[in-house]
């Protein structure tokens, strides 16, 4: 087992945690014959209500308001005049000389055919030797072939996503999480690092400071950096950010030695925390949120890595990890969402493809209160606009006509179970090849990283040199045998701050399982050789 240097907590039990009147997938069709056909043209506005069951949360209470934290820049944010206008498209008859659309005639595509796993073959090999085949014409919509086509896609639209795909995130959204809030809302994004970006401009301004993890994910911090947004750092143990250490932060903020207000945006990962893998059980994460209510902070909730939730790790030669019995089983073993806790609307979501369709397709969303949906639609319609069509396109054809809600949690389940094992691979690995006396690490329960925690006080140099300094000679050693883990001191929230700890992140997700076994087999020997002991191959472990 991993060694004892990091205390290991009990995971949480999430079984009594339950949303009242989720959404179910067995529901989502009557919701939509009763809605009727929808109908969505090009640059159509998304009626994000008609997606929702309203009458459902109408026990529910309405988001604050969150004037009293905006930017004056997004507040003077008024969207598009010109896409104002594109409500009036949809008007029967309607020959239109006003939008600057170029002729769909001249779009040089005319059907576009992607192969895709079927439902429950969700193997690279099965894909490849027996996917299905999904087409999408240039004109489906008008030969009633389908909701959403080439010439619609292709064309110039909303900054909140095409309506056909953002229905079907809202479906998701809601059965999974159900915001405990009536008035919640969807908009996509071209993915959460954008999303980030545009949410530093919608709430800070220069000189402001924003709150997260001591160790967090460097392009956070180095978005913030230009805009003069500067990050303070929140302890953390093996579960992640420490209420306690959050309410101190605030409740001892000097303004005058910090040179800026005291913060109120707090940004988190989380489930798998990048670069740390912790994972915040359900106790710390109403704790936190009931200092976010002591405060008034508004919390980030990052979640790309939400679904990768794993069980804990027995051991080597481990049985096999089987899969949940039912959607609802796998649904009720994740961890409730700061989104499903929010009473108040005072937490933004992101939620991204990247780590479980792929990154490349720029396609996420966030689900926020309407006023931050609506102010952030506003940033982006003269910013980034909506994702690209043909990656909203590719989604659709995927996850609603093909897979629907129930395939893509039988995706997410199976990609789960692929993690799993690359992870108990690593941390076999682990076991086998790294020296215990230098090197501890608690086992990662979601995500894609492990964080390894380097013992530099036992190294030769030590009290010569500084932790940065054995830091980088570690990481030289490794790029000599072969191998590559980032320095964890990259990660930190405040760089300015003493190092006083020595970390490595690896990734279980890039290499294939016999790779990471070398790789930890060269790490091995990269510290011992930085800290000059007797390698494996000399006979000792």
């Amino acid at each position: 087992m991993a060694p004892s240097a990091i205390e290991v907590l009990p995971e949480s039990d999430t079984s009594t945690f339950t949303i009242p009147d989720r959404l179910t997938i067995q529901s989502v069709a009557k919701r939509r014959a009763a809605s009727g056909k929808l109908l969505a043209g090009v640059a159509a506005a998304a009626d994000v209500g008609s997606f929702k069951g309203r009458t459902q949360h109408g026990h529910k209470g309405n988001a604050k308001r969150w004037d009293h934290r905006l930017t004056e820049e997004t507040k003077a944010r008024t969207g598009s005049s010109l896409k104002e206008a594109a409500k009036f498209l949809k008007k029967p008859g309607l020959i239109s000389l006003g939008g600057g659309l170029p002729s769909s005639e001249y779009f040089p595509l005319d059907e576009i055919t992607f192969k895709v796993p079927a439902i429950g073959h969700f193997s690279a090999k099965e894909a490849h030797d027996h996917g299905e085949a999904l087409t999408a014409g240039k004109n489906d919509m008008a030969e009633d072939k389908s909701l959403f086509d080439i010439s619609t896609a292709l064309q110039y639209g909303q900054g909140h996503g095409a309506a056909q795909l953002l229905r079907w995130i809202v479906e998701h959204t809601e059965i999974v999480h159900n915001p405990s809030y009536q008035d919640w809302s969807c908009t996509m994004t071209i993915g959460s690092t954008s999303a980030f970006d545009m949410t530093l401009r919608m709430f800070t301004k220069p000189g402001d400071w924003i709150l997260s993890e001591e160790y967090t994910f460097p392009a956070m911090v180095e978005s913030a950096a230009p805009m003069g947004v500067k990050v303070a750092a929140v302890g953390m143990d093996v579960h992640g950010m420490l209420a306690e250490s959050l309410d101190n932060v605030l409740s001892n903020w000097d303004a005058e030695a910090r040179g800026g207000p005291k913060p109120f945006l707090v940004y988190t990962v989380p489930t798998g925390q990048n670069p740390t893998g912790a994972t915040q059980t359900l106790e710390r994460r109403k704790a936190i949120y009931a200092v976010a209510q002591k405060h008034d902070l508004y919390i980030v909730e990052d979640e790309p890595y939400y679904f990768l939730q794993m069980q804990p790790y027995t051991g080597p030669n481990a049985p096999d990890v089987l899969p949940p019995a039912s959607h609802e089983e796998f649904l009720k073993s994740l961890v409730p969402s700061y989104l499903s806790l929010d009473t108040d609307g005072r937490v933004m979501r992101m939620d991204s493809f990247s780590k479980v369709i792929a990154p490349g397709g720029r396609v996420g969303w966030i689900t926020a209160s309407e006023q931050i949906c609506e102010r952030y639609s506003k940033h982006a319609d003269l910013a980034t606009q909506g994702p690209s069509g043909l990656s909203q396109l590719m989604l659709f054809k995927l996850l609603d006509e093909h897979w629907g809600h129930a395939g893509y949690l039988d995706w997410l389940i199976h990609i789960r179970i692929e993690y799993t094992a690359r992870r108990n691979v690593i941390l076999e690995a682990c076991e086998k090849y790294l020296p215990s006396e230098l090197i501890s690490w608690a086992p990662p329960m979601a995500g894609m990283f492990h964080w390894l925690r380097v013992e530099y006080e036992k190294h030769p140099h030590y009290g010569t040199k500084s932790v940065e300094e054995i830091e980088d000679d570690i990481f030289h050693k490794m790029m000599e045998h072969g191998t590559l883990l980032m320095k964890g001191s990259w990660f930190r929230a405040e760089q300015n701050m003493a190092l006083e700890t020595l970390f490595l992140r690896a990734t279980y997700a890039a290499v294939p399982s016999g790779q990471i076994q070398e790789a930890v087999r060269r790490l091995g020997d990269a510290v011992r050789d930085s800290f000059g002991v007797a390698t494996e191959a000399n006979g000792t472990h």
